[in-house]
């Protein structure tokens, strides 16, 4: 149900008598809102009439989720995501979600500053809460380069996405991502990577249909776990090599996991994002036997056939080898993905989570004991407002705060289902979950926008929301590495001995690569010695044994 009510432009709200939860702290507290900002926050206080009043006593009060990863009305594979803008961030006030970071994904060859404006112009009418993008680098030239810097400097951009997969299509080489990781740590800016190595996946997706495999199960089958291990390992070296702080984004697997849980052991400055969809569920469904569930739990990277993958991506974001959550909203209805009824390399890759991801991690996370409120907070809102430099502005219950606050029931429970969801799919890859704790009130802005069930989201009232460079949470580390951890020269005297001289004598290309090419080397002193040395005398030819190549000296 969506309206506009009075109560949609009402400015003045206090949340009164609940538990306010912050990543470091709880307390019981009040809350007061006022055109947009939190203006207040203390024990009993005493505001005019006029005011808006929620009750939360027995309730937490939280900042807004943030979700770091949608693709909204994305058009992909060729067909385009049905979660619009607007359908999109109504499901995630809905579920208790205030922010989007969304990405702007250009062609290969084409303008990000081009895409850039596409996506503003698609979002900025219909978005019912704040938002941001994150830009992939899909190419690289001179030209992606300067746009980089003309993304950061004037459009409030301070992240971009390379792909080590989508071959053909998105992917970067290795050296494309050490330039492009170089421009990153230049900007400021926080370097992200979709983690599969794509030429392996291209191989053994060939491989799986001349097996006569091509239902779902063939997509989790090409791209197995050791293809994403390999390539979130490879990223976190090259980020390594140029001190460039990395993001890896949908960690999907337990050994991709591993892989950056130790690298963050070793001093990496690396941040790993699991999803809704792989905390949630796992990739056991890609071999039901019915077609259209198998095909919609079809994502890149695919959820995991090892049943205990979830709890120990939970474990791992418990405890902070691993540190913010994305859903990967990415929808498409079945018959959209019949596209690939007959070959899953052309099954849309994406599912739901943007609605449902904080209730997720709140039953499988808190109510399973395996972290705690602050965490909670941590990993749904301020941990993402401090890696993209919105904190404390978002990701925080706090005076001068943005006034995104959720009013959190950790008694209330419901049963996912997509009769029920607020997404325009028409299927939920969590239904029949039954989770404890959900949103009651989720205000957005300072203005009510979900209440006891009911919308009030109005189209266009969200905004962007420009993210600076050089964030302090993740940039002080790579400052302070540049200054007192470069490589440096060794300090000796100079070489003042013979230096000989490399002459190639046989320039047959047939020979390039095969035989050891015959030179002549002349010895620096040989050329200054004596005149009563000919020069010629100074040669020595040396064959190797049984070789037809010689070394003339």
């Amino acid at each position: 149900l969506d309206f506009t009510t009075k109560m949609g432009s009402q400015n003045k709200i206090l949340i009164k008598g609940g538990k306010i939860v912050n990543e470091d702290c709880s307390q019981i507290s009040d809350v007061y809102i006022e055109d947009g900002i939190i203006k207040e926050v203390g024990l009993n206080l005493q505001v005019a009439d006029g005011v808006k009043v929620i009750d939360a006593k027995d309730k937490l009060v939280i900042p807004g989720g943030i979700d770091t990863h949608t693709h909204m009305e994305f058009v992909f594979m060729g067909t385009q995501a049905v979660d619009d803008f607007y359908i999109g961030t109504k499901a995630a006030v809905a579920g208790g979600t205030t922010m989007i970071l969304d990405f702007v994904i250009p062609q290969k060859g084409s303008s990000l500053l081009e895409a850039y404006d596409k996506w503003r112009s698609l979002a900025d009418p219909k978005v019912c809460c704040d938002y941001s993008f994150h830009v992939a680098v899909t190419w690289w030239s001179e030209q992606v380069k300067k746009e980089m810097e003309t993304l950061v400097q004037e459009k409030g951009i301070n992240s971009f996405k390379m792909f080590m997969a989508y071959k053909d299509v998105f992917m970067l080489s290795d050296h494309e991502l050490y330039a492009a990781f170089s421009q990153c740590k230049e900007l400021g800016a926080i370097a992200q990577v979709h983690a599969e190595n794509g030429d392996l996946i291209a191989e053994e997706a060939k491989k799986m249909l001349a097996l006569g495999i091509r239902g779902p199960e063939g997509h989790e089958l090409c791209r197995p776990e050791e293809v994403e291990a390999e390539a979130t390992q490879r990223a976190i070296t090259i980020a390594h090599s140029v001190n460039c702080p990395l993001y890896v984004v949908h960690v999907m697997s337990k050994s991709a996991a591993k892989v950056v849980a130790n690298a963050r052991r070793q001093g990496r400055i690396v941040f790993g994002e699991p999803i809704a969809a792989g905390l949630g569920t796992d990739g056991t469904h890609y071999w039901n036997r019915d077609w259209a569930h198998a095909a919609g739990f079809v994502m890149g990277p695919p959820l995991r056939p090892d049943p205990t993958t979830p709890g120990y991506l939970m474990d791992l974001l418990a405890n902070d080898d691993l540190s913010v959550t994305g859903t990967d909203n990415c929808t498409f209805n079945i018959c959209q993905k019949a596209l690939g009824k007959d070959d899953f390399t052309k099954i849309p890759n994406g599912v739901n989570g943007v609605e449902d991801r904080m209730s997720v991690i709140w039953e499988n996370g808190v109510h399973a004991g395996k972290m705690d409120e602050n965490r909670f907070v941590a990993v749904t809102s301020t941990n993402a407002a401090k890696i993209f430099n919105l904190y404390p502005r978002k990701g925080r219950i706090a005076k001068g705060s943005d006034a995104d606050v959720v009013v959190w029931d950790p008694a209330a429970k419901r049963t996912i289902s997509a009769k029920t969801h607020h997404h325009a799919v028409d299927y939920n890859i969590f239904e029949g979950m039954v989770c404890h704790g959900l949103p009651v009130v989720t205000v957005s802005r300072g203005k009510v926008v979900y209440e006891h069930g009911v919308l009030q989201a109005v189209r266009g009232e969200g905004k962007f929301i420009p993210c600076r460079p050089f964030p302090d949470y993740v940039y002080k580390r790579v400052k302070q590495r540049d200054q007192v951890a470069l490589p440096k020269a060794v300090e000796r005297d100079p070489y003042d001995g013979e230096v000989i001289s490399v002459t190639s004598q046989n320039k047959s290309p047939r020979h390039a690569g095969r035989d050891l090419h015959q030179a002549t080397f002349t010895f620096a002193g040989d050329v200054a010695g004596s005149s009563s040395s000919p020069p010629q005398s100074s040669k020595r030819v040396l064959a190797p044994p049984g070789g037809k190549s010689s070394i003339a000296f």
